[in-house]
């Protein structure tokens, strides 16, 4: 019932929009609104196709046929084959206006977009993230519940990283240890596992290296990845030893910064607000110019995904919006510190998904 109200939704906003429908390939939005998620995405066509009023329909290579009848949605389509040797775009096009305007995955292949162009010369198309930006961005209770349950196991993960000893390390090995707590607290994917120790935490996105984390060392300690198809994403940054009062001082700006963009959801707000209220407090404290990215983005059946809070994102929140709030400050070749949270917008305000202690951490 959840994927036929999806398609049945995603066919009447794209009919909103003045879209003759929407054409979906292997991806995040597949999985979204059929529950198919192919084995392995190969050269071979597979396209789901939704418009208003009509029953969605899944092409799929005719060898696939068999896993696709079996996706959770698949009561609520009509699933075709195409064999090897037939041509699956003139098969695509019998389903769609020849002169028709229809919102693409953004991920699909491009000798995919150009065989449907030869054979419907007249048609025209645009990515879903440009014609339909917020198609993904309010979740159901169902998803919100699945998000928490990701959060809850990404925080048991920190809770026992706190107990893995750190200096004399590399962080590759740290990274290691994040990666299979993980797993065990029931994650099927580890899309990341970031571990920046001293000057290698001023970089948001630092590859875990080989560098040996020493004492006196800060660490940024940022992962997630999926759990039952839904995603976490957490960071908290710790430290080895005693800090120094500057780096308590820096910790607690950030703190501070989270804990304001926390406190400014709630429904109607921009987007882009959640981002200048923690902006402001970073840079009333003299570090402006080390708060470098972005303070969020969505979250859901992918960890990065509209709506992002951001400065020109004028897009009001929304009860069910699920989205990190990530402020940072990175101080070049000395020391960095995130800390990022999940949180809900509520008809009340908002609501944290993750729930381990934001005060740092001093490890071994």
């Amino acid at each position: 019932d959840d994927y036929e109200r999806r398609m049945e939704r995603a066919g009447r906003v794209a009919a909103n929009v003045g879209l003759a429908g929407l054409i979906v390939t292997p991806g995040p939005d597949l999985t979204w609104l059929c529950g198919y998620r192919p084995t392995a995405e190969t050269e071979r066509l597979t396209a789901l196709v939704i418009a208003a009023g009509r029953r969605p329909r899944l092409l799929v290579p005719v060898l696939e046929q068999p896993d696709a009848e079996r996706a959770a949605g698949a009561g609520a389509m009509d699933v075709t084959g195409w064999r090897d040797g037939a041509n699956p775009y003139n098969e695509l096009a019998k389903w769609l206006d020849p002169q028709g305007r229809y919102g693409m995955s953004d991920a699909t292949w491009a000798m995919h977009l150009l065989g449907l162009q030869r054979a419907l010369p007249e048609s025209a198309y645009g990515a879903l993230t440009e014609v339909l930006p917020m198609l993904r961005a309010v979740k159901d209770v169902h998803e919100v519940e699945r998000l928490a349950a990701a959060g809850a196991a990404a925080d048991a993960t920190y809770e026992a990283i706190l107990g893995v000893r750190f200096a004399g390390r590399r962080e590759h090995e740290v990274a290691a240890d994040l990666a299979r707590l993980l797993t065990e607290h029931g994650h099927s994917q580890v899309d990341f596992t970031v571990v920046g120790s001293g000057p290698n935490g001023a970089n948001p996105h630092h590859e875990a290296g080989d560098r040996v984390i020493g004492d006196g060392d800060m660490v940024v300690l940022d992962f997630g990845g999926l759990k039952d198809g839904y995603g976490s994403d957490t960071t908290r940054t710790v430290h080895v030893g005693e800090p120094t009062a500057e780096e308590r001082n820096v910790h607690d700006i950030v703190r501070e910064a989270q804990q304001a963009a926390f406190e400014a959801v709630r429904p109607g707000v921009a987007c882009q607000e959640i981002d200048r209220v923690a902006r402001k407090v970073i840079k009333a404290a003299g570090y402006g110019e080390y708060f470098i990215h972005r303070t969020g983005h969505g979250i859901g059946v992918t960890t990065h995904e509209p709506p992002y809070m951001v400065e020109g994102e004028h897009l009001p929140l929304v009860p069910g919006m699920c989205f990190s709030i990530e402020p940072g400050i990175y101080l070049p070749g000395r020391f960095g510190v995130r800390i990022e949270d999940i949180v809900t917008c509520t008809e009340s305000g908002g609501r944290r998904l993750n729930e381990t202690a934001r005060e740092m951490a001093v490890v071994s």
